[in-house]
């Protein structure tokens, strides 16, 4: 490839790093929404969530597979149709205002996903010189941090309109004044997801189009696979701990704009701007978890940063106002490290089995399709507020799983998410 083609293939995968990240943080956007559009309860409304998210541990293998026969090129460009496709469905859905076919559509576009996050970190590891690989890799993994950022930030701005009626308010509509309203705030959605959707087919065209080199898959030739990948006890734990940290991670952001509006009286429009200000620090706290990491043992920082998420959770469950607002904020922040550092130390000394590994722990993204709904359900028990007591659970498990690997001194980060 001439070095033209490879900056612009580079751009491209690049491209695809900062769409996934745009898509799965509209979520926290889309449960408010939909909650009030299609009037649902918290745990019904936390079936957005597990929509994206059970699509990564159904998925993923058959990608694997599909990649494996036909290549990494017409994987991605199968992901980014499934993306678009689900996008364009949000029009008929929203049209219909049957919370089902949102659903559907969700999970469309994480089946996309899936493929893309699949195929993006080996792909943009080999497009240009090998000795820059890991500076490659994480240049594009800062655009999903950007997208994380701008996610919350666009969609209040575009879909979320502001009003949020009591139940009063609504029993003092005519069924004719109330239909007008929620099918007004179902619309919202319809023109920004098309947007999205004509974006990423014309990224599938750009995709498809462009020359890109095929992956030779590496022979495994360190040794014979010894024993059972489920004889890996370390592993296990880890695959367990992820799915907690993602479950945690997925609940805190997703009922954010709930909670600001029940326990902090914030509309939903500028609760929303606290939450992408809340990815902000997300992205901040990454970096910084990574300087620090030249001096703290990553397990060591790991449970510092579960202990103290803990903490902040206790004092969001407890207090009211800003101050439990801000507690939340502060969880984002100390949350930056866990999905690397966790996957890290997971795969640590797998050897030939590192693959199999590393499949389980990506996974373990399920967390993400179970935890929300269970946070749902103690909402509409008890209250938002109360329902926060589900990460911080999940937080003692990331806390048990960095104790049991205090010993070791370095790991090597490069996840993505």
């Amino acid at each position: 490839m001439t070095d033209r083609k490879t900056k612009l293939a580079i751009i491209l995968i690049t491209s695809l790093f900062f769409l996934w990240g745009f898509a799965l943080n509209l979520n926290p956007i889309l449960i408010p929404h939909l909650k009030k559009a299609c009037q649902l309860s918290d745990f019904q409304s936390a079936l957005i969530d597990s929509a994206s998210y059970i699509a990564y541990f159904l998925i993923a293998l058959p990608a694997g597979i599909f990649m494996k026969k036909f290549g990494y090129k017409a994987g991605i460009t199968l992901g980014l149709v499934l993306f678009a496709s689900g996008t364009f469905l949000f029009y008929p859905a929203a049209e219909t205002r049957h919370f089902g076919f949102f659903l559907v559509a969700l999970f469309i576009i994480a089946s996309g996903l899936t493929f893309l996050e699949t195929a993006a970190n080996p792909y943009i590891t080999v497009l240009g010189d090998a000795d820059s690989a890991t500076q490659r890799l994480n240049f594009a993994q800062s655009f999903n941090g950007l997208a994380a950022f701008l996610a919350p930030l666009m969609g209040g701005t575009f879909i979320l309109s502001g009003k949020t009626l009591s139940g009063e308010q609504q029993q003092a509509m005519s069924s004719v004044q109330l239909n007008e309203y929620l099918d007004m705030e179902a619309a919202s959605v319809q023109m920004p997801f098309v947007i999205i959707g004509i974006v990423v087919l014309l990224v599938a065209v750009l995709i498809w189009r462009t020359q890109l080199p095929e992956i030779q898959e590496e022979e495994e030739i360190e040794g014979a696979v010894k024993g059972s990948i489920f004889s890996e006890k370390n592993l296990l734990l880890g695959v367990a701990a992820q799915l907690f940290y993602v479950g945690a991670q997925v609940c805190i952001s997703s009922f954010f704009i709930r909670f600001a509006g029940q326990v902090a009286g914030i509309e939903e429009k500028t609760a929303a701007y606290l939450l992408s200000g809340a990815f902000l620090s997300f992205m901040i706290g990454r970096f910084i978890g990574t300087y620090l990491m030249k001096f703290i043992a990553p397990p060591r920082l790991l449970a510092i940063y579960s202990m103290i998420n803990i903490v902040l959770l206790i004092v969001a469950i407890t207090t009211s106002g800003m101050v439990s607002l801000y507690a939340l904020v502060g969880v984002q922040f100390f949350m930056s490290i866990m999905f690397p550092t966790i996957f890290a130390l997971s795969i640590r000394g797998l050897g030939a089995k590192t693959k199999v590994g590393s499949s389980l722990v990506i996974m373990s993204i399920v967390g993400g399709a179970i935890f929300p709904v269970i946070m749902g359900q103690v909402s509409d028990i008890s209250s938002i507020q109360t329902a926060y007591i589900v990460p911080a659970v999940c937080f003692l498990v990331v806390l048990y799983f960095a104790i049991k690997n205090n010993k070791v001194s370095t790991i090597k980060l490069g996840a993505s998410h």
